[in-house]
């Protein structure tokens, strides 16, 4: 039994043993659930004596006026840039910002977009990465489809290959194929990728890409070359400390974003590792902090704040003809100083 004092909507469907999203449904009454679930979340809700948010249900009342952004991690420095560029569209079309982090838990999305869907936001953005989950891809797109056909507005940001939504799309693959290239031109021919969880469409793209860009080269990796980790400074730094483990003999070091090449940095200094001296590393994103590292971080470069406010303007603008729109963004590779040539032995 719940003991908290404060009774939260995860709280209630963890007693009725429903998804959020169902528990969201029935308190919220956005949509037709059945029967045997309304009454087990209902019961739940009294016998845990729940409450509704009470500022959710103020900012009711004035949502029409109000943007709902879903995302990761609003914490971390790319989700903060892209969030940036939708508040200052926001700000110009004298719009509220609902912001929601998901902590990358599908169910949490699907359970964000019902509750944005009820206090009826007039555009629901989506930010960050998709899963390769079937069950939850189906889950969000029954939210979203009435939630469109009601007047909603979803502007979609670097995800969902299946969703009937207006999407901005960094090119996350392209971007990646090109810096393998790059680094292929620096003359190194060892290399490591750090990658976050493979169940992420990102991951899978820039992971894709890069491997790409290599065999083009004729240079395959396996999967003694790949460590996987969390998309942030821990999982990069926990992820190289298992390369080093494994004795790995890398000249060149991807992580698919800039945290996880943060903690790598860290890891490989703590082990003696000079970069770029013994070991380079590159990146993905170029995060504002890329550059001020000691050394500044090769990357692959997006115009984080430029994505925020394109996605929130292709939501604003909505769709036409009943057709789903996308905006390509190119990806730029930057080659800074934690990256050098080979040194070849004689």
């Amino acid at each position: 039994m719940i003991t908290r004092s404060h009774v939260t909507l995860e709280d209630v469907a963890q007693v009725a043993n429903v998804s959020l999203a169902t528990a969201s449904r029935v308190l919220n009454g956005t949509t037709n659930v059945r029967d045997d679930l309304r009454d087990r979340v209902l019961a739940a809700a009294t016998d845990l004596d729940y409450t509704p948010n009470v500022h959710a249900q103020a900012l009711a009342g004035t949502s029409r006026q109000a943007v709902g952004v879903v995302c990761h991690d609003a914490g971390d420095p790319y989700f903060a840039s892209i969030i940036r560029g939708v508040l200052r569209v926001a700000d110009r079309n004298g719009l509220l910002v609902m912001l929601v982090n998901t902590f990358s838990d599908p169910e949490k999305e699907v359970a964000a977009v019902s509750v944005l869907r009820s206090q009826r936001a007039s555009a629901i953005l989506l930010a960050g990465s998709a899963f390769e989950d079937k069950t939850w891809e189906r889950a969000l797109a029954a939210e979203l489809e009435p939630y469109r056909r009601g007047g909603g507005q979803v502007g979609v940001l670097t995800r969902h290959r299946n969703l009937k939504a207006d999407s901005v799309q960094p090119e996350n693959r392209a971007g990646a194929k090109a810096l393998a290239e790059a680094l292929l031109g620096l003359g190194h021919r060892r290399f490591a990728v750090l990658t976050g969880p493979r169940t992420m469409t990102t991951v899978l793209d820039r992971f894709a890409g890069f491997r790409e860009g290599l065999a083009e080269a004729g240079i395959e990796l396996s999967e003694q070359d790949v460590f996987e980790g969390g998309l942030d400074r821990d999982g990069g730094h926990a992820a190289a400390g298992a390369l080093l483990a494994a004795g790995h003999k890398a000249s060149c070091v991807f992580a698919v974003n800039d945290q996880m090449a943060l903690g790598a940095m860290t890891a490989l200094r703590a082990a003696g590792r000079s970069i770029p001296d013994d070991v380079s590393v590159a990146g993905f994103d170029d995060i504002p902090v890329a550059r001020d590292l000691n050394p500044s971080l090769t990357t692959v470069s997006l115009p984080l704040e430029e994505l925020g406010e394109q996605v929130l303007d292709l939501a604003l603008s909505g769709t036409r003809a009943g057709r789903s729109r996308v905006r390509r963004v190119a990806a730029d590779v930057v080659l800074r100083d934690s990256t050098a040539k080979v040194r070849r032995r004689h």
